[in-house]
Formats: structure tokens, sequence, C-alpha cells
């Protein structure tokens, strides 16, 4: 990606972008296409992007049975639920339902950032992100990858590294 500079945001800023450029995180904008008849989100992202799948992250909010939680795991994973559950020392986790996601981060699903989201929620970074210089996760709408380093993804949202994929 050669030097990595603080993207300016004009304008069309999202929670996310305002929330790395308050921060002085630096991060690249990667827009793309979005087709409204596409659910999956992840995989659009990377083949629209041309990114490998394992180097794009999909942010998932999971329900401990109340609490919520965010799961940061690469598109081509999928989230262990009781890994999870494990490394937060609860009992269960689920998936939230949709639309209390979407209450809850302020995005759209198929949108949602962990970053800059409108209730900030304990967050886990799978570990395979450490396996990269930088990884892609959602900006905060569809059509719209923001490219950061892991360190400074948990840095900006907080969030633990732990193995939650299978």
């Amino acid at each position: 990606m050669g030097k990595r500079q603080k993207q300016q945001i004009t304008g069309g800023g999202t929670p996310a972008t305002v929330a790395l450029a308050e921060a002085g995180i630096s991060f690249v904008l990667h827009p793309y296409t979005h087709h409204d008849d596409n659910t999956h989100f992840g995989a659009e992202a990377a083949a629209a992007t041309g990114q490998d799948p394992r180097r794009i992250f999909k942010t998932l909010v999971v329900d401990l049975g109340g609490p919520l939680v965010v799961a940061v795991v690469p598109v081509a994973g999928q989230l262990d639920l009781k890994a999870l559950a494990a490394a937060l020392e609860v009992k269960r986790a689920t998936m939230a339902e949709p639309g209390v996601a979407a209450r809850s981060s302020g995005y759209v699903v198929g949108g949602i950032s962990p970053i800059g989201q409108r209730t900030p929620l304990p967050t886990v970074l799978d570990d395979s992100a450490e396996a990269f210089e930088t990884i892609f996760v959602s900006a905060g709408r569809r059509g719209l990858q923001v490219e950061l380093s892991p360190a400074d993804l948990r840095a900006v949202t907080g969030a633990r590294s732990v193995a939650v994929v299978r």
C-alpha cells in the first residue's frame, strides 16, 4: 500500500471515519459499488476491493444473554460462539437480532463498523488480524471499507485480540 496518510474526510464522513480522524489514526478509505440485491456483504467487499477475504473483517454484534459485545472476524472465517463465550467467561453467546445490532451500533446491517458505534460495546478482534500489517473493516456504510492496522483498530475500539474463528 505504500506510505499511509490520514484520509481527509469532507462532508460525507461516517461516525467511524470521524472517530478515526479525531483519534489521529491513519487510515485509507476504499469505496466500492454495493449492489442492493447482495446480502453477502463481506464477500462483496472482498471481491469489489480485490482483497484476500482473510484480510477483510466483518463486524458481528453478539448477545451474551442481555449485554452485547462486538466480534470482528475475517470474512473467510466463521465466528465460534463457544470460543467467544469462553474468552468472555460467559455461559452462552448468540448472534444478536439484526434490528438490535442496528439500533445498538447506529449503523445499517451490512455497514456496521466496529468503530464509532452509537453505544460503544466491548470488542473482540480475532487474533488472525495480527498476521497482516493492515486489515479492512466497514467504514460505517455499505460500499465503504476502511483500511488500518490491527493495533490502531484495537486502540480506537478498546478491542482484545482473541482466537474466536473456526
